[in-house]
């Protein structure tokens, strides 16, 4: 399956959480520990905030590890809020229309997991979709159609009850198609101002999730690490694994728990999906 991660912050060169970690996400492109594959090279894609509303994106269908506009990118960027994401494809193409993240105004949005048995209810999924929202649709992952619902859902107004309307809508028409446990989800969403990320599945046996702790927390058990001064106080990231092996720095997310960080705070709340 696909690995993910997620920054928030004040402005961090990018190439200080994709790439120079001992166990960063192009390390795990090629060795991921906690999927049930080890090696995600059917593309990736990078989306960061900067000057503008709107954010920006690069993607390739290359590995990762193989691609050095993504290390030229990665050194000379440094944003307050950036996603990453690469990818191990299960049902659809390897073209980059299919690679994380999705960007949808200023939103941006990555997935690790599946829709079982997707092709049943694709086209249902699709004529949910809001007509004028339909028109954006590029690729023909499960994963972009997820994240059209919940815009059309009310992701702008309210993400989270988006996130379990959606949910809860695809549980619905997958049991109608004779579906069981049809969502195996980690997401990682952002508005420009607040990073979300949801751990859920039907089963209740969804994808690994973690958050790091405070800069403050994790100096104070390493004083002498030479890499903690290059973050700032307000620091945190989201992942579908953690990035290193030092204990206390990555704290597991709770099954069915949704995420949210902001100017250097965590929130953790309970997630449900919800009946359409």
């Amino acid at each position: 399956m696909c690995r993910w991660m997620a920054y928030s912050g004040d402005a961090l060169p990018i190439e200080e959480l994709v790439f120079k970690p001992v166990h960063s996400l192009i390390d795990q492109s090629l060795s991921a520990r906690m999927s049930e594959l080890p090696t995600n090279a059917d593309g990736f894609g990078l989306g960061w905030y900067g000057r503008e509303h709107r954010p920006g994106t690069y993607h390739s269908i290359q590995p990762a590890w193989n691609d050095e506009n993504l290390r030229d990118l990665s050194f000379h960027i440094a944003s307050p809020l950036f996603l990453a994401h690469v990818r191990h494809a299960t049902d659809t193409p390897v073209q980059t229309s299919n690679c994380h993240p999705f960007r949808h105004e200023n939103w941006l949005f990555v997935h690790n997991g599946l829709l079982c048995e997707f092709q049943k209810y694709r086209r249902d999924m699709a004529m949910e979709i809001a007509p004028g929202l339909f028109p954006e649709l590029r690729g023909n992952t499960d994963s972009e159609l997820m994240f059209y619902l919940a815009l059309t859902f009310g992701l702008k107004d309210d993400p989270l009850a988006a996130i379990a309307r959606m949910a809860g809508f695809i549980e619905r028409l997958a049991e109608r198609h004779g579906v069981e446990n049809a969502i195996q989800m980690s997401l990682g969403f952002a508005d420009g101002q607040r990073l979300y990320a949801v751990r859920y599945s039907t089963e209740r046996n969804s994808r690994t999730l973690y958050y790091s702790e405070t800069i403050d927390s994790i100096f104070a058990l390493y004083p002498e690490h030479a890499r903690l001064d290059v973050f700032p106080k307000n620091a945190r990231a989201v992942v579908s694994e953690p990035l290193g092996s030092l204990e206390g720095v990555w704290t597991p997310v709770d099954e069915s728990t949704a995420v949210i960080v902001e100017a250097g705070d965590v929130t953790l709340q309970p997630f449900t999906p919800r009946a359409v």
